[in-house]
């Protein structure tokens, strides 16, 4: 019998963007249902009984949480707030980066948007992945863990410039660790180290107690898993890739996307910024059959 395929999800086309938000009133109404789908409501008590001024479109007053009257827009809280760029202008920026597979860069948004410079646009990109969603609960079924390392080979920076070994993935590259559940989210974090301690913290916070099998390779820091959860190893340095239903081909897939997306779209990412792109490719792996996407992001940011 043949495999059985996922159908792709259909995202909103560039037509259907356009069409959706012709211009800044458009965004703003679609902003407003999107923060406040049950009635707008005041950001710092929370009071519905707010009402708009007429004076003033997409502003409303609170009289709840201050005796002189609370004015707040429709931008408040948002990473839109105190910034010139048009909301139109962010919504397309948005749009880029959440329906790209392996993400955009800022010089392509540059280009696109044609206003502002380069360090606006870099600023912009960096924005919205700080407001994108984060997964709030914690992984059960069948969950594979792993860690990968990012970043240039330490010998080919400047010797002033050169980090040192630092252990498994020596060489100056940046740690990360994460989590999916098979057919279901990714958590991934940048961490200092992939020491026992800090990977059994990370699985702690992520990972739930009544998961069904943690899949894992070799590595020594995994080796108390066992201890807490029931865990299923693969030693690859053996030749072993699949065991049954124990393989971590899911976690390293999803680092292949992470890693092509760095070398070939942004081609180099700093340690500093490093968990800023983790979570943009986390929040399109965790969205990859969400068809409203674009929406999901609008929500966080």
């Amino acid at each position: 019998m043949a495999k059985k395929t996922r159908k792709p999800v259909q995202q909103m086309t560039i037509q259907q963007f356009d069409a959706a938000f012709p211009d800044e009133d458009s965004c703003k109404e679609y902003l407003v249902r999107r923060r406040w789908p049950m009635g707008v409501r005041c950001p710092r008590c929370g009071n519905d009984k707010v009402y708009e001024l007429k004076a003033r479109e997409f502003h409303w007053q609170c009289q709840k949480c201050d005796k002189d009257g609370y004015r707040f827009s429709v931008y408040v809280g948002t990473i839109y707030e105190n910034t010139n760029m048009p909301l139109r202008t962010w919504f397309s920026v948005i749009y880029m980066m959440v329906t790209a597979k392996k993400g955009v860069s800022a010089l392509q948004v540059h280009r696109t948007i044609g206003a502002g410079s380069y360090r606006t646009a870099w600023s912009m990109c960096h924005r919205i992945r700080a407001g994108l969603l984060e997964p709030k609960i914690k992984l059960g079924g069948v969950v594979e863990v792993d860690e990968t390392y990012v970043g240039g080979d330490d010998k080919n920076r400047h010797i002033g410039k050169r980090y040192g070994a630092t252990g498994r993935g020596a060489g100056g590259k940046t740690p990360v660790v994460g989590a999916v559940k098979r057919k279901g989210n990714v958590v991934a974090r940048v961490v200092e180290n992939t020491k026992t301690e800090t990977i059994e913290k990370f699985i702690r916070e992520t990972v739930s107690t009544r998961v069904s099998v943690i899949c894992t390779d070799a590595y020594s820091s995994y080796r108390r898993l066992g201890r807490k959860y029931r865990h299923g190893v693969v030693d690859h340095s053996a030749s072993e890739h699949v065991v049954g239903a124990i393989h971590t081909n899911t976690i390293e897939g999803f680092w292949s996307l992470v890693k092509r997306g760095i070398v070939g779209t942004f081609h180099k990412v700093s340690p500093k910024y490093l968990p800023l792109y983790v979570r943009e490719f986390e929040f399109r792996y965790n969205n990859r059959m969400n068809s409203d996407i674009f929406g999901a992001a609008i929500e966080g940011c």
